[in-house]
């Protein structure tokens, strides 16, 4: 039937042109061939349309996935967890509202974030296209916002225990709750507005060059927010020495009560210490990587040190909050509906963590 189509279309015309015309070569597709009867040079050639045999060839390559990534998702899997588990406590248990707990909750939110940066990191790098501007800038963005919440947050944190010990008599009545909120509030515009420049143009996704190990970030503004992180550490350490100077003089002072205070001094002392240890431990090797490298650095140091950083996430809900007693005896009776002899109701104090 083809056949007498073009056969009748080329006759009428007088001229094998028509039939070009009528069914333009671009029409069809790629993968048929044409076959030519060459029996009558003299009629018009009839051409005949025969589909390719070979099936079509499909190359798909498949993007191996880096260790180093996998580990970085799994760690982001058990920090959402655990935080996830600190704000649930503390959103369903109206005695859990004081000042220090807002903080520990602040911190909980913000660890969360980083949780969820870093699975959204592994999904935008393997899942999807990971090319496209928009996908690279969210992800950098939440993590610098996260990540720079979570340690500002620790700072407060800290900056609370001071005054709970250089204003003990006070304490109660100065530190308000709406305080607390307002210093909570600027603690996220001021970490929101840094995960917001590189999507405003403070990045090297233009000049590969100026990249930092953590594209697409800048080698200046990696320089400029290690060099804040270490400001912030000095500080903490200062308020550290302050608290445990202010700790064992209150012991001291107050003979009648020294048994009482001396547990709680030793408590706050313990807990200050790890939270020192864990937070340097953790974060300092990537700020002092990120102000001595560059995007030049084998990857595998970048990795090596992020994943410590990373992990103080995974180490701040044990110390901040499943070390808490009143935390504690919450998750007792929502997972149990009791609560164990060893977390007895105690008189609480202001430097209790």
């Amino acid at each position: 039937m083809i056949l007498s189509l073009a056969a009748a279309a080329a006759m009428s015309s007088g001229s094998g042109n028509s039939f070009n015309s009528s069914f333009p070569l671009d029409s069809f597709d790629s993968s048929t061939s044409w076959s030519e009867d060459p029996s009558n040079s003299s009629e018009p050639v009839v051409r005949t349309l025969t589909p390719d045999l070979q099936p079509a060839t499909t190359t798909v390559t498949i993007q191996e996935v880096n260790p180093w990534d996998i580990a970085l998702c799994v760690t982001g899997t058990l920090i959402s967890c655990e935080n996830a588990l600190v704000i649930a406590v503390l959103f369903y248990t109206p005695a859990l509202r004081a000042p220090m707990f807002i903080l520990i909750g602040s911190l909980a939110v913000a660890d969360l974030l980083a949780g969820v940066g870093l699975i959204l990191n592994f999904v935008f790098t393997y899942l999807i296209d990971s090319s496209m501007e928009f996908v690279t800038l969210l992800s950098v963005g939440l993590l610098i916002s996260a990540f720079s919440a979570s340690v500002l947050n620790i700072l407060a944190i800290t900056v609370d225990r001071y005054l709970s010990l250089y204003n003990a008599l006070t304490y109660h009545t100065e530190r308000t709750v709406t305080f607390t909120y307002m210093m909570v509030i600027f603690i996220w515009v001021s970490c929101l507005t840094l995960g917001l420049l590189p999507v405003l143009g403070w990045n090297c996704l233009k000049d590969e060059s100026k990249c930092s190990i953590c594209r697409p970030v800048t080698k200046n503004n990696a320089v400029v927010l290690a060099v804040t992180f270490l400001l912030v550490f000095a500080l903490m350490m200062q308020l550290y020495l302050q608290i445990c100077k202010i700790a064992f003089r209150h012991a001291q002072q107050i003979a009648v009560q020294h048994q009482f205070v001396a547990i709680s001094t030793t408590k706050g002392v313990s807990t200050l210490s790890a939270i020192l240890c864990a937070f340097g431990a953790c974060w300092l090797p990537f700020a002092m990587y990120s102000i001595v490298a560059d995007s030049s650095y084998p990857v595998i140091y970048t990795y090596a040190t992020v994943l410590p950083a990373t992990c103080c996430s995974v180490i701040n809900p044990v110390i901040y909050a499943f070390r808490n007693p009143d935390i504690q005896k919450s998750l007792w009776m929502a997972c149990c509906g009791c609560v164990p002899s060893s977390l007895s109701l105690r008189p609480r104090t202001s430097s209790d963590v």
